[in-house]
Formats: structure tokens, C-alpha cells, sequence
């Protein structure tokens, strides 16, 4: 699965675990393991060549999401955003998920990795590579005992907002047509919980942060700068995608971006519809290349979260990614690169060898 010709994919961000969760905790390894109507689960994963990646866990919003993706089919839209969760109620949430990715590795599904050694083994061996990671930080205490709970349990990729408001900071609406400069930054949670996630080698995620939020972060974080899942702002004019400037202060980092496939942050026109052509993808890629190096790119899906493109509705279609690369003339080296180099890269750096 890792050889050259067709290079498994490692991805920055996926949703399957809260899909999972909402569909029922009982039954959520079951439909894993035997295929379901989402995005990933082992048969899509397995023929579609996808590695494994970043699995969110994610504290759903009371919010109608098909609504949601109405709105953002429109020619300008501002979605307001959900109210803060608490505490107490996010917690519960957070270890039901992550109960399900633990389950998911007893059925022997995939690994949860800790490092970046564990990733290329599962890479080479077939085995699907999970990270464990958490989308805004709403379980997250103030005394941050969580985190040093959760981080012993495996936990290495953490973004502090998922665009609603959290103690630590403050994240992007989905406002189209915007800049990210919506609001103000971290606050003091925000960077202490930026220099203890830096201490214990846990991956501070840029993707849903404001523009505030993520100049506070290229401040005072130690490490390379990451946006799991996120896209160019030059070409489709998101608030949550990122600037040239962004991009050039991740670049500096020696950070990296993953590609977002979600419909509305990859089309000019910023609508959340799934007729989008594989060269809308190629095209954001080309200019992250650009601005970031051959290094310091790869894929962040948000598959099982987003609308994506109709060609690769499920894991299951990333060959025509793939194709689709090879065609616009990538050569084995950056597909290799792109696909999970760049991410085992940072990673390496990030949590340290």
C-alpha cells in the first residue's frame, strides 16, 4: 500500500468518529468494520488505498447541518455561530468518541499511533493509522488536567476552537465572502494551553482558528505551524481559508497544510455543492506548492463532515485523485510527498523521533 506507484494516503482530518457516535455507540464498530454510507470505514478505506489520519472527535452543536449547507449554497452567506458548549457537557461527548476510536482498535480496525514510527509501520503494513485528535477544546478544563489525562490516552492533535468560541479562543464564522480577520485571538487559557500542548508534544491545529488566533499561535508556539484541514484563500475567498500571508508564516515554521475537500472551501464561488472538478483541487494544490515548498503539503479531507467533491464521495474514489495528480504531471517523489511524507514529516518534528 505504500509502494510508490499508488501511495497510501494519509489524511489530516476526517469526522468519522462523531458519525459513528451519532449513529449509535452500540453498533459503531460493527458498521466500521463491515461498511457503512459514509465516507471512511475499512472496505472504502481498504480499496481506495487511504493510510488512515487525523480521526476528530467533535462536540456537535445542537445545529441542523443540512440547513447549514443550504445556506452556504447561496451567492454570500454569514452563518451565525453556535453558542459556547461547556464543560460538563462536552466532556461526556469527548469519551464516548473516544471509546469508540479504543473499540475500533480492539476489533483490530486500526492502530491508534502515538508516533510517527507507529504511522509508517501501519503504512507499510496495510494497517489503517489512526491519530487521535480533538476538534475545539471544550473538554478541556482550565487547570488543563484533561489534557494531561487525555495526552497519556493517546491524544496528540488538539485545535483549540472549532470556529464557535471556546475559553481559549475565538474561531472563524462560515462567511463567505470573507477574510479570516474576524475577531480577536487566544486568550490566556489559549496560550497556556499553547505552551503545555508544546511541552507534551501534542499538535496545536490551526484549521477554524481566526486570523488573531493563529498570529497568537505563530507567536508563541515552539513548534511547526499545522492546518490539518484547510485551503487557499486567494482562490476561493473563505473565511476559513488561509492567507498568503498565512501560508507564508506556515512555510517559515517549516509547517504544513492539508488539502480541505469540502466543497465550499475549494470553489471560487464558495458554495457548498459537490459538482466540483478534480482540477479545483489540483489548482489549490499548485498554489500551497507555491507558497509552502513540495515539503509542506499534504490532504485533510474532512471526510464524513463536509460536502465534497462527487468524484470522491468516499475514500473508496481517491485512485481518481491520484490519477488526477499524475496527470497534471506530479512525479512519483512529490506524489509520495503529498500523499504522506510531508505528514510524517511534521509529525516527526511535532512530537519529536
Amino acid at each position: 500500500m505504500g509502494h510508490t506507484t499508488n501511495p497510501a494516503i494519509f489524511d489530516g482530518h476526517n469526522d468519522v468518529l462523531l458519525k459513528l457516535f451519532t449513529a449509535g455507540q452500540a453498533t459503531a464498530a460493527e458498521r466500521f468494520l463491515t461498511g457503512d454510507e459514509g465516507a471512511i470505514d475499512l472496505p472504502s478505506a481498504k480499496s481506495g488505498g487511504f493510510g488512515g489520519g487525523f480521526f476528530a472527535v467533535f462536540v456537535p452543536s445542537p445545529m441542523d447541518a443540512d440547513k447549514t449547507f443550504a445556506e452556504m449554497t447561496k451567492d454570500a452567506y454569514d452563518l451565525p455561530l453556535p453558542d459556547p458548549i461547556n464543560w460538563e457537557d462536552a466532556f461526556p461527548i469527548v469519551m464516548s468518541q473516544a471509546a469508540i476510536l479504543f473499540e475500533l482498535e480492539k476489533q483490530d480496525a486500526l492502530t491508534v499511533c502515538r508516533s510517527a514510527k507507529e504511522i509508517r509501520r501501519c503504512l507499510d503494513s496495510g494497517k489503517l493509522a489512526a491519530v487521535f485528535h480533538i476538534e475545539g477544546a471544550e473538554a478541556i478544563d482550565p487547570d488543563l488536567n484533561t489534557l494531561e489525562v487525555l495526552f497519556q490516552a493517546g491524544l496528540r492533535s488538539l485545535g483549540p476552537v472549532w470556529s464557535r468560541e471556546t475559553m481559549f479562543g475565538h474561531g472563524v464564522p462560515f462567511r463567505y465572502p470573507s477574510t479570516p480577520d474576524t475577531g480577536s485571538g487566544l486568550t490566556d487559557h489559549g496560550l497556556r494551553l499553547v505552551k503545555r500542548c508544546n511541552e507534551l508534544g501534542i499538535m496545536v491545529d490551526l484549521s477554524h482558528l481566526n486570523e488573531a488566533g493563529f498570529w497568537d499561535v505563530a507567536r508563541y508556539s515552539t513548534k511547526p505551524l499545522v492546518a490539518t484541514h484547510s485551503n487557499v484563500h486567494a482562490i476561493c475567498p473563505h473565511s476559513r481559508n488561509l492567507t498568503d500571508k498565512q501560508l507564508a508564516a506556515i512555510a517559515e515554521s517549516n509547517g504544513m497544510v492539508g488539502l480541505n475537500y469540502a466543497a465550499a472551501f475549494l470553489r471560487p464561488d464558495g458554495k457548498m455543492l459537490s459538482d466540483v472538478p478534480l482540477e479545483e483541487m489540483i489548482r489549490h494544490l499548485d498554489h500551497l506548492i507555491e507558497a509552502l515548498g513540495e515539503d509542506r503539503v499534504g490532504f485533510g479531507s474532512d471526510y464524513d463532515g463536509a460536502v465534497v467533491p462527487e468524484a470522491l464521495k468516499s475514500s473508496a474514489g481517491l485512485p481518481k485523485l491520484r490519477a488526477a495528480m499524475r496527470q497534471h504531471g506530479y512525479d512519483d517523489a512529490l506524489m509520495t510527498k503529498l500523499c504522506h511524507e510531508n505528514w510524517l514529516r511534521v509529525l516527526e518534528e511535532t512530537w519529536g523521533a
